[in-house]
């Protein structure tokens, strides 16, 4: 028997057509994609794909098992449809949200709302890649960004503020002029705090760059230097202090997204209804 997760690998290579872009699109390192896909063509015995650079081709075997792939995919999105469009509130909802920011917002709801419906599942998959909604990859997700592709069902939740945060002894200690930044990773670059960090250095020293908000707010309160946070993720008892106060700082807003098919589902609607609850009394305080 076929092993799906070897194929799900090898139909997103086929679909990105480059080791990189199967690993963005899967949130995993490329060379785990490549692993997957041998793992799989041993299996069938067939090499599957011609390698020459970047650029990955299929062989003819290749696509047939390419387009199995997707009949198969197919076949799980029609009965996770059939799964979901039920009356009764049982079942399982996947969630995708940043790691930082499924912690503030969705505890609370998701406890409340399975008190009174505990038949309810719920996976929540903190990432800070986006989940394809239209791939069912998630039922719904809370992003920073609003996408602007796909027929999906977008509504502001909130916003997020962020400020320049460092601790006391370095901000006593390190004239402005010297201040050394913590950035983002490469997978944040684009982002507006990244950038507004960028404009803030002015060519000052960027001495270390951290995927995780818990590394920076650590580096930060170690003395490493100047981080910009999330307000929500620093609270008086992390040992940081406003390095900068900004007339205007950045600020994103928080959506709520699902895919247009399944928004009336009442299973998805009760977790939406939950998490926007849940989003009102954290913005009332």
């Amino acid at each position: 028997m076929l092993d799906w997760e070897n194929l799900r690998y090898f139909l997103a290579l086929s679909n990105s057509g480059t080791l990189l872009g199967a690993a963005r699109i899967l949130g995993v390192e490329h060379a785990t994609v490549g692993r997957r896909v041998a793992l799989l063509e041993e299996q069938l015995q067939a090499r599957l794909v011609d390698r020459r650079g970047r650029k990955v081709t299929l062989t003819v075997e290749g696509e047939r098992i390419a387009e199995l792939a997707r009949r198969m995919e197919e076949q799980a999105l029609a009965t996770d449809q059939a799964r979901l469009k039920q009356d009764r509130l049982a079942g399982t909802v996947r969630i995708s949200a940043p790691p930082a920011l499924s912690d503030l917002l969705l505890p609370e709801p998701i406890a409340m709302l399975r008190r009174r419906h505990p038949e309810i599942e719920i996976v929540v998959a903190g990432e800070k890649r986006y989940a394809s909604l239209n791939r069912r990859e998630a039922d719904i997700a809370v992003r920073l960004a609003r996408p602007e592709q796909g027929d999906l069902t977008v509504m502001r939740i909130g916003s997020v503020r962020f400020d320049f945060y460092a601790s006391p002894s370095y901000l006593a200690e390190t004239p402005q002029e010297e201040w050394s930044f913590i950035a983002y990773g490469e997978d944040m670059e684009t982002s507006p705090q990244h950038r507004r960090l960028l404009d803030i250095a002015r060519g000052r020293r960027v001495g270390l760059r951290a995927s995780t908000l818990e590394f920076q707010r650590a580096m930060a309160r170690a003395g490493g230097g100047v981080a910009i946070l999330p307000d929500f993720f620093v609270s008086a008892g992390d040992g940081l202090a406003v390095a900068l106060v900004e007339d205007e700082p950045v600020t994103r807003d928080i959506w709520l997204v699902v895919h247009s098919d399944i928004r009336d589902v009442p299973i998805v609607r009760a977790v939406m209804d939950a998490i926007k609850e849940g989003a009102r009394r954290k913005a009332g305080g």
